[in-house]
């Protein structure tokens, strides 16, 4: 009867759980590898060797798998928060720009509009053929597309550490700003010019009494002198030498009043200065000729300013 019970119980206990014999042939495995390799790094065992096989079944069964739609929602919301808030260098999230960038960039815009068309209109003209006058023509509009795009690419590349190349950026930048500050002179001088002499040459009143007693006292003296030069002759081209200088003080003022806006600068000025500057109608009109050929050349520059960032 104890043999049988012997018998029974032996079995039993003569053969390992199958994990267990698992286990025993990986740490078997794991001592003749370091054996072969002593030098090699040694790694240590990961957790689900630690964790029983049973536990590991019941875990992956019960464990409830993740919804796509979950971890699509998730990345959704992800990127939209990227491309809500703009990053800049070192992580840090850069400012929105102001109004005033936006009213900067749009003055900047019309300003290169006009200069455009100006540089165009007076690179034109300066052919002597139909074809040479086209060919001014894209000078003038290049030129200034290159002052207008040149500030900024250079701004961005001296932020960029290139210095070298920021420096010629500048460089094509001056020369291209020079020639379009020269059209602009030209274009300018040659609009105001023509308007100045037109309302110079209008006929008023005054002058046209003026010329109408010139004529009188011409007709007058040729009369006298035809017979000869006497008294009365002399006398004759005295009172055309006077109706010559009335009509030469009636076209004076006319001249004076064609161009109003300098008139009315030299007197604002020296009534702001109590008297103390009086400058001629020439620095006037050169400070206007300075400003109307400078003021749509500086586009890049606004450009450039109203881009960046506060």
């Amino acid at each position: 009867m104890s043999d049988e019970a012997t018998a029974s119980v032996i079995p039993l206990h003569l053969g390992a759980p199958k994990k267990v014999r698992k286990r025993a042939e990986r740490a078997n495995a794991h001592r003749q590898r370091r054996k072969k390799s002593p030098a090699a790094i040694v790694v240590p065992p990961s957790s689900e060797d630690l964790i029983p096989t049973e536990f590991l079944s019941e875990a992956n069964e019960t464990a409830a798998p993740v919804p796509a739609t979950a971890s699509a929602t998730v990345s959704d919301v992800a990127a939209e928060m990227s491309r809500g808030a703009p990053a800049v260098a070192g992580g840090a999230v850069a400012p929105p720009r102001s109004l005033a960038s936006y009213v900067l960039v749009a003055a900047a815009l019309a300003l290169a509009g006009v200069g455009i068309v100006i540089n165009g209109w007076f690179a034109r003209s300066l052919g002597s053929t139909e074809a040479a006058g086209w060919l001014f023509l894209a000078i003038g509009v290049a030129t200034d597309l290159a002052a207008l795009a040149a500030p900024s690419c250079a701004a961005h590349l001296w932020g960029a550490r290139q210095r070298a190349t920021a420096l010629v950026a500048w460089a094509v930048w001056l020369m291209t700003f020079l020639f379009a500050v020269t059209a602009g002179v030209g274009f300018a001088s040659v609009n105001i010019a023509d308007v100045t002499l037109a309302r110079a040459s209008r006929p008023t009143l005054a002058v046209s009494v003026a010329q109408a007693a010139l004529a009188d006292a011409v007709a007058a003296r040729d009369r006298e002198c035809r017979g000869g030069v006497g008294k009365f002759c002399r006398e004759r081209e005295a009172a055309v030498a006077e109706r010559q200088q009335a009509v030469d003080v009636a076209m004076h003022s006319v001249e004076q009043t064609a161009d109003p806006q300098t008139d009315a600068a030299i007197r604002l000025v020296a009534w702001l200065s109590r008297g103390s500057l009086q400058p001629s109608a020439n620095d006037f009109a050169m400070l206007r000729l300075v400003l109307l050929a400078l003021l749509p050349q500086i586009g890049g520059i606004l450009l450039m300013v109203g881009r960046s960032r506060a």
